[in-house]
């Protein structure tokens, strides 16, 4: 019998527990999801007609590894409205998405057995990238009693002498929990006293509500031992574009450069010049103002379509998701979303995708249309008539 080539690292690797509910809700007709986390907003005009005219100018060459100066001194300056401040030579690195950052900040500081602390639920890729470096994903799961935010006690529990890095993930995919700046304050102390890595994925940075957001990186004594990762999926419109900035301190930058150089080489160059357009575009902070107060409308409209149908949902105060306690229909979070699907044709995603601690939860998206997200709200309203008390 011919053996099998395949790694034993991606033969233990689980399939995405998203996959399967795109994948049937796709082929059913009349189906309607809400579980894409890709806004509905198309990329403004002006970052599209960027695209084109770099086209037409044949700029389709390689670009400096790291993404072109022009680019990284653009990502420099925005990252500066978060209190950040990076020099756009070494501490700047243009990545294939947010993603990519995930991939390369792990792989450059990892070790084998090194323990990553995940805080959960989160979002997918982050265990399966700790354990494609052969590190020990150590599992923090968030209590909706803590507003699903990373307390100290909970932090300080899970070190361990094989601690390496804290991938912190706020505001979170799939909660919408934010960390304050008290929060952070609260868990900074803890991290140098053990000097721990933070990797922090702020994707969702732009996207929250009433309280603006904050970067453990603009913490005395935190910098230094954070790379912050941001992009321009969510608040850009950007998903299909693939773009990504990686900031931290230079030693770390140029680890993470040194595996981008040998594994993609550089982000793709028309991406980046449509990414320079959406940075440096006078509309910038417009376009993104706009589309959080519509998003904000569609947080609101969904939480309290929820608890009108006697779910318990905490808040979420950032990113667009909604993340329901579905334990009162005593099913699980698997069986729920199955039978919503095949009963009413809506699409969700299960708790137990973003860890186990999901358990009993159902992600929401709010990236789609105020009348598609009342239709919905309509089909799981008849779906939850059946379990009345």
């Amino acid at each position: 019998m011919k053996k099998s080539y395949i790694s034993e690292i991606v033969k233990n690797m689980p399939d995405s527990g998203i996959k399967d509910f795109f994948d049937v809700a796709n082929t059913m007709p009349g189906a309607l999801s809400l579980g894409v986390g890709e806004p509905d907003f198309e990329t403004p005009l002006h970052v599209r007609q960027a695209a084109v005219a770099s086209i037409e100018k044949a700029q389709t060459k390689y670009t400096d590894n790291r993404g072109t100066v022009e680019l990284r001194a653009a990502a420099a300056e925005y990252l500066e409205k978060f209190g950040l401040h990076y020099d756009r030579q070494d501490e700047i690195l243009i990545t294939v998405g947010a993603s990519e950052g995930i991939d390369l900040a792990l792989r450059a500081v990892v070790n084998p057995g090194d323990e990553v602390l995940v805080v959960e639920p989160s979002y997918v890729s982050y265990v399966p990238c700790v354990e494609l470096c052969q590190g020990v994903p150590v599992h923090l799961e968030m209590k909706s009693e803590d507003r699903f935010r990373l307390t100290p006690q909970k932090l300080e529990a899970a070190i361990t002498e094989r601690t390496r890095a804290l991938i912190l993930p706020f505001p979170s995919n799939p909660t919408g929990a934010i960390m304050e700046k008290a929060d952070l304050e609260a868990i900074s102390g803890i991290l140098m006293e053990h000097d721990i890595l933070v990797i922090s994925d702020e994707i969702y940075a732009e996207l929250t509500y009433g309280k603006a957001h904050v970067s453990i990186a603009s913490l005395p004594g935190m910098w230094e031992r954070t790379v912050v990762l941001n992009g321009f999926s969510k608040a850009f419109a950007m998903t299909g574009w693939r773009m990504g900035i990686a900031a931290g301190p230079a030693e770390i930058i140029a680890a993470m450069n040194k595996i981008h150089q040998f594994t993609i080489m550089s982000a793709g160059t028309t991406s980046q010049y449509a990414a320079l357009e959406a940075l440096t575009s006078p509309v910038r902070d417009q376009e993104i103002d706009e589309m959080r107060r519509e998003y904000d409308q569609r947080r609101k409209l969904l939480v309290e379509g929820f608890r009108g149908m006697g779910l318990d949902v905490v808040e979420p105060e950032g990113a667009f998701y909604v993340f329901p306690s579905i334990r009162r229909t005593g099913l699980s979070s698997v069986e729920f979303c199955r039978r919503l699907l095949n009963e009413q044709q809506v699409a969700v995603i299960p708790g137990d995708a973003f860890g186990a601690c999901g358990e009993g939860y159902v992600r929401c998206s709010y990236a789609y249309s105020q009348e598609k997200i009342r239709e919905c709200l309509a089909r799981i309203g008849r779906f939850m008539e059946q379990f009345s008390p």
